[in-house]
């Protein structure tokens, strides 16, 4: 299972990694390992910090504090005070770091410094203007919540590629449905 990264923002694409939260709850990262190579996959660090199951237990538990924190600004509901305690505790340790090499740069960092870092990104947009571009992705099947950068303000869907394409596809089979299924194309009268 490959991870994604539509959402804008590092922390909305970390809590994505639990995904259709409203049916069947798809875990991303369901081991130390997947943590891991989400970590790498999201250009956090360039090689694969060590992870405990503790450290795993944690990452959970800033996820979603993250995601109902950003859903908060999503819903207008009030951000639980625990769930504020827990990214500002995440955020204050360090974060990961990144080296300029002759050739570029090099990022590393241990399992808190991967979480310090996605918590001071959930900071840096649930605590400024950004907030109120987040939406909820419109698929009722996605729980995905992304960054609408659109010049309108009117983006729909987490990414065009997977849940955008699904409604749009569903709409026109919806249209034009009797032609599709191979029946005769409707007349006018």
């Amino acid at each position: 299972m490959t991870f994604t990264f539509v959402s804008g923002n590092l922390a909305l694409d970390f809590a994505g990694t639990l995904q259709h939260r409203a049916a069947t709850r798809d875990e991303m990262l369901s081991s130390p390992q997947r943590l891991q190579e989400w970590a790498v996959a999201a250009g956090l660090v360039d090689a694969p910090p060590a992870v405990s199951e503790a450290g795993l237990a944690r990452a959970l538990a800033v996820r979603e504090a993250i995601y109902r924190l950003a859903l908060s600004a999503v819903t207008g509901d009030s951000r639980r005070a625990g769930d504020i305690y827990l990214v500002n505790q995440a955020a204050a340790g360090a974060p990961v770091s990144a080296v300029l090499t002759e050739v570029g740069q090099r990022k590393s960092g241990t399992e808190d410094e991967v979480i310090a870092t996605v918590a001071r990104a959930a900071i840096g947009l649930l605590g400024g203007a950004g907030q109120t571009r987040i939406r909820e992705c419109a698929d009722p099947s996605c729980t995905r919540l992304f960054v609408d950068t659109s010049r309108a303000r009117s983006r729909h869907w987490c990414d065009m590629r997977g849940c955008g394409n699904r409604a749009k596809v569903a709409g026109h089979r919806a249209r034009h449905g009797a032609t599709a299924a191979g029946g005769p194309p409707a007349r006018k009268a």
